[in-house]
């Protein structure tokens, strides 16, 4: 039965889907170009993305934040407050994005020794983390202009801006790595360019916003910063149980981790099909609830999560059929596939659960109910998953038990943020104070 929200939810979710699966290409190009120079670069690529990723990721609350907030105001008509708090939001991106490089470029040696780096390997790490930091503010700038054109549901812009500036990567990559010999570091250099670039266009688009005024407003920073340090509680749980499950898996065995690596990145994957919704979520939620039509918001609400739903079937009914095929993709080592296999029906059942669970998210960020979603993922971390894993680690229960235990916290996750959204405690209407 089809319902008034379907088309805006297709609206809003299909080009963020586009510029979901675009933001990995970066990685995705520079590790097929890279691994053509030697095993010793690809090494060190990875050891390098590992740091690179984790601090984009944990900070991807410049968007999220964002998006929730000027979507209110956009529901509410109030266009110039929308553009001021856009300004605010490129005032922490500048600032983080200055320590997060001045981090970078002081700690790029002793983290890739952290993470089990050594000899050359650590040398050409450090490097192509020191280079590629320098795009990081341009990176977090782009969150921020990216958050701000999804709250006034303008979701083809970030698209189409992601899009050009993966393209120019591609271009220049190849011209510093093959053309110039460059190495790996031209490699970072094109990234860093293509960063700038698409920065540059995000700032234009933020200039662009009607806005009462760009100076620094203390009040609406913090307001920002608040919010930004749920989601930061909310997103670095769920990156250290992932961790934790690496780290777990690395003691109990190769084939096991090299599984659980598979899994997780296939895992990361359709999380961007599903994030897609959560997104269309933020918007209409928040622009619903800024407009004071709470009962708008709860109808949309309930239209996203039966999206959710009917894709995560599928998702996992694809997967199942895809038993015996998908996981060759990947490896041809028996051992690995062996325990691929092993979790296999386990990580097809969680798709269903993953999709209701991150449309939940969607709607509860976009209502500004951040706090609730920090301490409920917290609580799933903690309390659920990390007690399992460990148990799976002495008691012997291998890959297996792992992936109850995320599975655990996947159910977790979908019990707190099922009765918050049943109990309609964050259909709050209006502004941000």
């Amino acid at each position: 039965m089809r319902s008034e929200h379907d088309r805006e939810i297709v609206r809003l979710a299909v080009p963020a889907l586009g510029a979901l699966a675009a933001e990995p290409l970066y990685l995705l190009i520079d590790t097929a170009i890279v691994g053509h120079l030697g095993t010793t670069q690809l090494a060190a690529l990875a050891l390098a993305s590992t740091a690179l990723t984790g601090a984009f990721t944990l900070f991807n609350f410049l968007q999220y934040g964002t998006t929730a907030q000027v979507a209110r105001y956009h529901g509410a008509g109030r266009e110039e407050d929308a553009g001021m708090l856009a300004a605010q939001s490129l005032w922490v991106a500048c600032a983080v994005g200055a320590l997060l490089l001045i981090l970078a470029l002081a700690l790029a040696s002793p983290v890739a020794h952290a993470l089990g780096g050594s000899g050359r390997k650590v040398s050409l790490a450090a490097m192509y983390t020191r280079i590629s930091a320098l795009g990081l503010p341009f990176a977090l700038i782009a969150l921020t202009g990216s958050g701000y054109l999804r709250g006034v549901s303008r979701l083809v812009s970030p698209f189409v801006i992601v899009l050009v500036a993966n393209l120019v990567n591609v271009v220049l990559e190849v011209l510093f790595v093959y053309g110039l010999h460059w190495g790996l570091a031209g490699s970072a250099w094109g990234t860093v360019i293509a960063q700038a670039g698409m920065g540059a266009a995000f700032i234009r688009e933020l200039l662009r916003a009607p806005a009462r005024d760009r100076r620094p407003q203390p009040d609406a920073i913090r307001s920002l910063l608040r919010m930004g340090g749920d989601i930061f509680v909310r997103t670095g749980s769920l990156y250290a149980s992932f961790t934790l499950a690496s780290a777990v898996l690395a003691r109990i065995g190769a084939a096991s981790l090299g599984a659980h690596q598979v899994a997780f990145q296939l895992w990361t994957f359709m999380a961007l099909v599903l994030d897609a919704v959560a997104i269309a979520g933020q918007v209409i939620v928040g622009r619903a609830l800024g407009a004071g039509r709470a009962a708008d918001a709860w109808e949309a609400s309930v239209r996203m999560i039966a999206w959710s739903v009917a894709i995560g079937v599928v998702i996992a009914l694809g997967m199942l059929a895809l038993t015996d095929v998908l996981p060759r993709v990947f490896t041809n080592d028996s051992h690995v596939l062996g325990r691929l296999h092993a979790i296999w029906p386990i990580y097809a059942l969680m798709q269903p659960l993953n999709a209701v669970v991150f449309a939940l998210d969607g709607i509860l960020i976009g209502a500004g109910d951040t706090r609730y979603l920090k301490w409920a993922m917290a609580f799933s971390s903690l309390c659920v998953f990390v007690p399992i894993a460990v148990v799976s680690l002495v008691a012997h229960w291998g890959i297996v038990g792992v992936w109850c235990g995320l599975l655990g916290l996947i159910l977790a996750r979908l019990t707190t943020c099922g009765v918050r959204f049943m109990g309609r405690r964050w259909a709050v209407v209006g502004v941000p104070a």
